[in-house]
């Protein structure tokens, strides 16, 4: 089908203007100054700026065109995106804040830091920081593939996408490496306004324009495909999977490193409080997107591809103004996520890979440069994997979730056990990884999400065999525990 030259233009000059605001973003010299910075801000950002952050973060447009590619062909099965999003804000009020107090204490910037400080051990950092950086590839190729999306439908006839989509991402990389989070941070904030705008609009709208009214609409649906509306009992996805899936996914929601660098930009606990209630007003877009699906399920011919379920109806249904304005936002939720993972990613490489187990040594400002320089290794791998293997890269996030929940219980579970052990840790995170990966590559999941089967066997293994290697941890003093848990009867005394 070939594209619209208005929306494509329109397109353009919004990213583009986005893109310099990035850049002007980062004028100052000090956002260069330290990794802290660079990478998190210096922890100097409000509530307001918070959720601006943390959202893009979160709602991305594999968010926006997953969701409505789910729904157009699995029904309500898309539906599982909210509870899971519920779960992980619910358990983040509890959590995130004393994270974010003892990370602030220890000038801590990745839960692989974290990690070392709480357990003393460099070893679990590094896997912690593998684990990160290698899970976040497929997400940003995930982000790629969006944008690539974005203008195959916008452009197709005008423009060679993949030699945009590459000037898009290295233009991303150049406002990232010179402005740090305040680049993706407040372009954050004009992506997640048209996010609200744009995405409200069409949900309120587009079921006007093709079934008279949503009432109409639901009809429609209930009476022609009431398949859509409901979530198979058996088969490979049935309700099994959707409980499974929204747990795992909740719980590692706040694993990924570029929901952890949102969180460590914070200037207060109470700021992720907030946040922790305010972030799910966004599943009102969500819930509205994924009856979308149902819209464009009946709206597009047989035969259309899922992946543009959500961008052929926007160009069937719009003319060039309305979808430029459409496919600027999701080709801007692809390109900030973009950022901030790759922040995230680079942080964990060159902060618990090249500083504690290649360059101990390394002077301050070599290590923020390195950090800086290493937005280019991280996209760069996301472009050269993601066109190498475009067919893959759903199910590796899917896989990313499933291995990024593994190191939940070596970091919240901490944060509220005082005797848990390294070992027993990172025996737990071991085994679940291997348990993980070979449900998923046997295939023997038994309707149950991949994950969970890790999960399962990491917290079992933890909890048999902490008892073996507690005494280490009660026999010794130590600071960083005392501080994480405080000495039991001053801080009763004190009222902590």
């Amino acid at each position: 089908m070939q594209g619209n030259l208005t929306a494509l233009l329109i397109t353009g000059i919004i990213v583009l203007g986005v893109v310099l605001i990035g850049f002007l973003s980062g004028r100052d010299k000090t956002n260069r100054s330290s990794v802290e910075e660079w990478s998190v801000g210096g922890r100097r950002f409000g509530t307001l700026l918070v959720w601006f952050l943390v959202g893009a973060d979160l709602y991305t447009a594999y968010t926006f065109l997953g969701l409505t590619s789910t729904a157009y062909t699995g029904g309500s099965l898309a539906f599982f995106a909210i509870p899971y999003t519920i779960i992980a804000y619910f358990i983040s009020y509890f959590f995130l804040p004393k994270l974010w107090k003892f990370s602030k204490n220890h000038k801590i910037t990745t839960l692989a830091d974290y990690a070392k400080v709480r357990f003393n051990s460099k070893f679990l950092s590094f896997l912690i920081a593998v684990v990160g950086v290698l899970m976040l590839i497929p997400y940003i190729d995930l982000q790629l593939a969006g944008i690539q999306d974005t203008l195959t439908v916008a452009g197709t006839g005008f423009i060679n996408v993949k030699v945009v989509v590459i000037v898009s991402f290295l233009l991303v990389a150049l406002f990232t490496f010179f402005s740090g989070i305040k680049g993706p941070t407040y372009t954050a904030v004009i992506k997640d306004i048209l996010v609200w705008v744009i995405m409200l609009f069409l949900v309120v709208n587009l079921p006007i324009i093709h079934f008279g009214s949503w009432g109409a609409m639901i009809d429609k649906v209930a009476t022609d495909s009431p398949q859509l509306l409901t979530i198979p009992t058996s088969g490979p996805k049935g309700i099994p999977w959707f409980l499974t899936a929204s747990l795992i996914s909740g719980l590692a929601l706040f694993m990924w490193a570029h929901a952890a660098t949102g969180v460590f930009t914070a200037k207060s606990a109470d700021a992720l409080r907030k946040n922790a209630i305010f972030l799910p007003l966004y599943n009102i877009v969500l819930i509205l997107l994924i009856f979308l699906g149902f819209v464009a399920f009946h709206v597009l011919p047989e035969g259309t591809n899922p992946r543009f379920a959500l961008l052929n109806l926007i160009q069937v249904s719009y003319g060039g103004g309305v979808q430029g304005l459409a496919y600027a936002t999701i080709a801007l939720a692809s390109l900030i996520p973009c950022s901030i993972m790759a922040i995230g990613a680079s942080n964990l490489f060159a902060n618990n890979i090249y500083r504690d187990l290649i360059n101990p040594t390394v002077q301050p400002a070599k290590l923020t440069l390195i950090t800086r320089c290493m937005v280019f290794v991280v996209i760069g791998l996301a472009l050269v994997f993601g066109m190498v293997f475009p067919s893959a890269l759903v199910s590796l996030q899917l896989l990313g979730v499933s291995g990024m929940v593994q190191i939940f219980p070596a970091i919240v579970f901490s944060l509220f056990w005082k005797n848990q052990t390294k070992e027993a840790t990172i025996a737990g995170l071991l085994i679940g990884l291997v348990v993980t990966f070979t449900v998923y590559a046997t295939g023997k999941s038994f309707g149950i999400y991949e994950g969970f089967w890790g999960l399962l066997a990491n917290v079992v293994v933890t909890v048999v065999l902490n008892p073996f290697f507690v005494s280490k941890v009660k026999n010794q003093a130590n600071p960083i525990l005392d501080q994480l848990f405080g000495k039991q009867k001053g801080d009763l005394k004190k009222g902590a």
